[in-house]
């Protein structure tokens, strides 16, 4: 694969190929990829024997819709039956030489191994779409997404930007606003990566801690993702307006690669770059059909892994929600565009980190008994994403004593802090106090904070 641009305009040739051959690619390397499951994974063969699936009849992409899905959940099960990677492993340890960790949201993370040949995918895919997003060999990038924990948005993005040619500046989110904005004005780096809620305070922090606007510290092109909103205009012209460049919006996830989706100079959505590497299908979340893509069409994304060794992945359901805005454009690029406008289940956003309550709920159950394991996450902020800490309500077992109870509260927000990678703001309230399920289903986040179910 190059490391070089196919052209001014794109990143790799693949991107501006016609559907019929893009479907030709595709089928070819789909039956590879199943034959290669079948021959090397545990996990599939297992489920292509349940659901009587015969690989060979697996023609064409039409034929995709009648393999089964893969969730997630499958995948956590695996991984905690058969560590350290899983049934679903597919290539032998001696081969495997990455290992990527998801943000942990049911308590402990997802793994995913990683060959040689995996990183390289997953750099191409990355390098796609962050060329689309302005990013240019010869820059020098800000690194504004955590580094720590093993997420994809540390080391895979450093090695997307070698992939590139690109300087990457690896100070992470953590390192917090004063680190970034001084080495942004000490070395005055023309790329900027992050979450787009976390770049926009960043840059409202320039004045007071380097005594100048964003504006005026040398940023040309802005990469955002990690969260919904990225390419929305109002967000988009803020961070534009507040740091002086281009901002684009970017998409991707740990099970499949780290970055795989990119809007490119028209601003309309971002481009599905890699049809060699990934089959995207867009389903109706409420039936599992696939639906073809076209201008408004709105639906689950599912990925199948095309090329992958370590851990593939076939018909993934994702639970991210798409809407297609545009199936050609401007700039040339022949895959179609989307926004990412939600998910299906709860999962909430801070700070860049994906949190879903279940997560949270048994983090607090696993106190017992000083806690009673029932809670309600109570957000003070539109829509589902914030950079404060989370407002968590959990019940106090009435057998502790009040005198403790600052200390029962220090120690869920330590276990919070510790487990999830984010910070929370609990309050502690009577045992008994939270209604209780019954044959309806009590939603762990009540937006209406002062609602509470009694």
């Amino acid at each position: 694969m190059s490391t070089r641009p196919f052209s001014a305009d794109y990143w790799s040739a693949v991107e501006v190929i016609g559907p019929d051959q893009a479907r030709a690619m595709q089928e070819s390397r789909l039956a590879e990829q199943l034959a290669y499951l079948a021959a090397n994974s545990e996990f599939y063969r297992a489920k292509f024997a349940e659901h009587s699936v015969n690989i060979d009849r697996v023609t064409t992409l039409d034929h995709l819709a009648d393999l089964p899905f893969t969730e997630k959940q499958e995948l956590r099960d695996s991984l905690a039956e058969h560590p350290p990677l899983g049934s679903h492993v597919a290539a032998p340890m001696s081969e495997i030489v990455q290992i990527q960790a998801s943000s942990g949201t049911t308590g402990s993370p997802s793994y995913v191994g990683l060959t040689e040949s995996d990183i390289t995918i997953w750099s191409e895919l990355g390098a796609r779409a962050l060329y689309a997003n302005g990013f240019r060999p010869g820059d020098r990038m800000l690194h504004g997404f955590g580094m720590s924990k093993g997420f994809v948005g540390g080391l895979p993005v450093v090695q997307i930007a070698r992939h590139m040619g690109i300087v990457d500046i690896p100070i992470g989110a953590e390192a917090g606003a004063e680190r970034l904005l001084r080495v942004q004005a000490d070395q005055r780096p023309e790329a900027l990566i992050g979450t787009p809620n976390f770049l926009a305070y960043l840059a409202e922090q320039a004045p007071d801690i380097v005594g100048v606007p964003a504006a005026e510290l040398g940023v040309r092109s802005i990469s955002v993702g990690g969260e919904p909103g990225g390419g929305l205009p109002a967000i988009r012209d803020k961070l534009q307006s507040l740091w002086g460049g281009t901002s684009r919006e970017m998409l991707g996830g740990t099970d499949l690669g780290c970055i795989y989706w990119g809007e490119c100079e028209a601003g309309e959505g971002m481009h599905f770059h890699s049809p060699d590497l990934i089959i995207a299908e867009i389903i109706d979340p409420a039936d599992g059909q696939v639906l073809a893509p076209a201008a408004g069409v709105e639906g689950e994304v599912v990925y199948t892994a095309l090329g992958r060794r370590a851990s593939p992945l076939l018909r993934f359901r994702t639970r991210d929600h798409v809407v297609v805005t545009a199936t050609d454009c401007a700039c040339g690029r022949t895959g179609y565009k989307v926004r990412c406008v939600g998910r299906t289940d709860d999962m909430l956003i801070v700070r860049g980190i994906n949190v879903f309550p279940s997560a949270v709920k048994q983090l607090v159950e696993e106190m017992a008994p000083l806690t009673t394991g029932h809670i309600r996450i109570r957000p003070d902020f539109e829509g589902h994403s914030t950079q404060r800490p989370l407002p968590v309500v959990a019940e106090v077992a009435d057998a502790v004593d009040p005198a403790r109870h600052p200390e029962v509260k220090a120690a869920i927000e330590d276990r919070i802090r510790s487990a999830l990678n984010i910070k929370a703001d609990v309050e502690l309230i009577g045992e008994g106090t939270l209604k209780r399920p019954d044959h309806v289903k009590v939603a762990p986040v009540e937006r209406d904070a002062g609602a509470a179910a009694q």
